[in-house]
């Protein structure tokens, strides 16, 4: 057997891109700090009632909404307010931040919006501007622009109701008709270099239910093999919200992407055994909660990409999975497209010293490299790859 050690064929020696972080102030003050779940839990807190005050005189001033009857044939979408706390590098407390937010679950497609696609930066394209600061020593500034969704012009019709606190007692039975748009409405669509999800991860677990849970070391048993054969689970929509709060992690946490692509396989019929191995990949998350993606300066930024696959890893298919790791530098930044990731750096105007280095240990793909012929089995690489016209 030809094996890629046999043929001299070593994998580079990288620093570890997952790094643990020992807590910090910053760390300890978010794993430490509860925030409210609603207005009810500020009613006598003057500081979130004068950060409430702060967010209505900045909708006020932008004229986002017009107070008038309520229409008795409208969809009146609900409102809500969003606490967060604000913190400096030292753990201390920089702000306390209250958001007016829309209920956009309760807006109705094609009366209350019709578009919502937002052209937003990926996650994987983050990561290389972030590699390529570390390997040029470039600052790296953060700025946020106050209010920026409340500058949108609205164009449907949309009602919402009266914010909790903030009820006109001259109108109480009135709702907001919106001329901009509010946060998290479906039309508003909206890194140190150790890129951190720590208090993302703990309000999912929370949300879970699973913050006194027992850790486990491992993401997935490894003997189990996920099937859609099984008891349906009772609550399709909290897996379904879990699920995808675990695909946001993945962000920072590329231990996750497989173990997350296995359960998001299930997301439309889930059974309990999907649950469950939901459950564990939380109870894993619960035990490496201070895990980050570390970014660090190299002596070359080389594209370099492994990659590896199984046998008819699904039960129910027989199909197998492939799996891609892509490093520029020293620094992890994708887990696919390689050629993407080429054109990207291009277009960023970044040369690179040598031409992309993928690895693998697959015999037929070794061959097929090293001999370019075109016959039935590689017809579909012709079309993929070498672009005719």
């Amino acid at each position: 057997m030809i094996t890629r050690a046999k043929s001299r064929i070593f994998k580079t020696q990288h620093l570890a891109y997952l790094s643990f972080v020992q807590s910090t102030p910053l760390i300890h003050a978010l794993l430490a700090t509860s925030e409210p779940k609603g207005f009810k839990f500020v009613a006598k807190n003057l500081a979130w009632l004068a950060a409430m005050d702060d967010e209505m005189k900045a909708l006020q001033i932008n004229h986002t909404w017009d107070l008038v009857p309520r229409p008795s044939n409208a969809n009146i979408v609900g409102s809500k307010w969003v606490f967060r706390t604000k913190f400096l590098s030292d753990g201390s407390i920089e702000l306390f931040k209250a958001c007016l937010v829309a209920k956009g679950y309760t807006q109705l497609p094609g009366l209350d919006y019709t578009d919502t696609f937002i052209p937003v930066v990926k996650a994987s394209t983050f990561r290389v501007v972030l590699s390529l600061a570390v390997y040029h020593k470039w600052p790296l500034r953060q700025l946020d622009v106050k209010n920026v969704f409340l500058n949108g012009i609205l164009h449907e019709t949309v009602y919402m109701e009266q914010p909790s606190g903030y009820v006109d007692p001259r109108h109480p039975l009135h709702v907001c008709k919106l001329k901009k748009t509010l946060y998290n409405m479906k039309q508003a669509p909206r890194a140190c270099l150790f890129f951190s999800q720590v208090n993302y991860a703990t309000d999912v677990l929370a949300r879970a239910q699973l913050l006194d849970s027992k850790p486990v070391t491992t993401l997935m048993i490894v003997s189990q093999r996920l099937s859609s054969e099984g008891v349906p689970f009772v609550d399709p929509t909290l897996y379904r919200s879990l699920v995808g709060a675990l695909q946001y992690l993945t962000i920072t946490r590329l231990d996750l992407a497989h173990s997350v692509k296995s359960i998001s396989q299930f997301l439309h019929a889930p059974i309990d055994v999907h649950f469950q191995a939901v459950k564990r990949i939380l109870r894993y998350v619960k035990s490496t909660l201070h895990y980050d993606l570390k970014f660090t300066s190299s002596s070359s930024m080389g594209l370099v990409a492994y990659s590896d696959v199984d046998w008819a890893g699904f039960s129910d298919t027989g199909l197998s999975t492939s799996g891609y790791s892509i490093c520029l530098g020293n620094n992890l930044v994708s887990w696919t497209e390689v050629l993407w990731l080429t054109h990207l750096l291009r277009d960023l105007r970044v040369t690179l010293p040598h031409r992309p280095l993928i690895l693998c240990d697959n015999k037929s793909a070794i061959f097929l490299s090293s001999n370019p012929v075109s016959h039935k089995r590689t017809k579909h690489i012709d079309l993929d790859y070498h672009f005719p016209p």
